[in-house]
């Protein structure tokens, strides 16, 4: 196999492999296949990322490449690590399930679903908007600044994604105790948009002019 398939195949494995990760989180924590909130969960959760693998390694392999990279070789300011505390809200809700603590009404949860349903699609359009959008915080050689789509209103709107889907997450999981290491998502999120913002200001062209023309990073008219 050509070193350059590598990160292609790794790409078509990645839904199977994370939803296969998630779905024993979740049931083997919940003791039971019967977390129907789960299921609903995992099955966009999987359709969505399978079509964003098959429908780049068609339109933008490129961006598979720099999707299947997670470590970060940029200058930014590392995050402390106890902020990544908030992943703990895909395990609290099988314990939860299990133990009964939480008692989310049902029309809660499918509405939460539906939310984070749209925010992952959200993410897909960033992803078909924007090439250089990475799971690191890093620059490009060829880099060029976006203002189109969702650009064009805020200017980190794969982070908007990434906060309607974490924060929504426990309610589209029936857990109000997943809120608990949720928490940490926040001073997380505003800690990841200001080194981006430091990087992109300082080394990419035009960002500079575009912070001033859309002023808002993640959330219209108020941050």
């Amino acid at each position: 196999m050509r070193g350059q398939d590598m990160p292609r195949l790794k790409a078509y494995i990645m839904p199977f492999v994370v939803t296969i990760v998630l779905g024993l989180a979740f049931f083997l924590l919940a003791g039971t296949l019967k977390f129907w909130e789960a299921w609903i969960y995992l099955t966009y959760f999987f359709a969505i990322t399978l079509f964003m693998v098959i429908y780049f390694a068609k339109k933008n392999p490129e961006l598979l490449t720099s999707r299947s990279e997670f470590k970060d070789k940029s200058k930014a300011r590392e995050i402390p690590p106890f902020l990544n505390l908030f992943l703990l809200v895909y395990f609290v809700p099988g314990l939860d399930f299990r133990f009964g603590w939480s008692a989310v009404p049902v029309w809660m949860i499918i509405g939460a679903n539906i939310i984070v349903c749209l925010a992952y699609i959200l993410i897909l359009i960033v992803f078909n908007e924007n090439s250089y959008a990475s799971a690191v915080v890093k620059l490009e050689n060829e880099q060029n600044v976006i203002s189109t789509g969702p650009y064009a209103i805020i200017r980190h709107p794969m982070y908007a994604g990434m906060m309607l889907m974490t924060l929504l997450t426990p309610l589209a999981l029936g857990s109000y105790w997943a809120y608990v290491p949720c928490i940490s998502f926040l001073p997380w999120l505003y800690l990841r948009t200001k080194n981006e913002e430091v990087l992109l200001l300082e080394g990419l062209e035009g960002y500079r002019d575009y912070s001033k023309k859309v002023k808002y990073r993640i959330i219209p008219f108020v941050w």
